[in-house]
């Protein structure tokens, strides 16, 4: 797992989604969605398993949860090359 380590495309999958977490953007820039993960302490990981991985230390349940609904979830931002965003609204 890799804390705060967002680069473009990070930031701009977040830019571009941000409205699957949030009412409203928190973020125009990349500088600003930079600025916001971090924050926010959002992680960037490498797979599903360790998107699993993560909700699990984090003390959520996912029993019986197929992997499609853990990538479903409103935290999770498909980066498009592998890794996943994961941010805690």
């Amino acid at each position: 797992m890799q804390d705060h380590d967002f680069d473009e495309e990070v930031l701009e999958c977040f830019l571009d989604n941000q409205l699957q977490l949030f009412t409203e953007k928190v973020a125009e820039t990349l500088e600003e969605a930079e600025n916001f993960l971090v924050d926010c302490m959002a992680v960037v990981v490498d797979s599903v398993d360790e998107v699993i991985e993560f909700f699990e230390e984090e003390g959520m349940d996912t029993e019986g949860m197929m992997e499609d609904e853990i990538l479903s979830a409103d935290e999770v931002f498909d980066i498009g090359d592998g890794r996943y965003l994961i941010v805690e609204g």
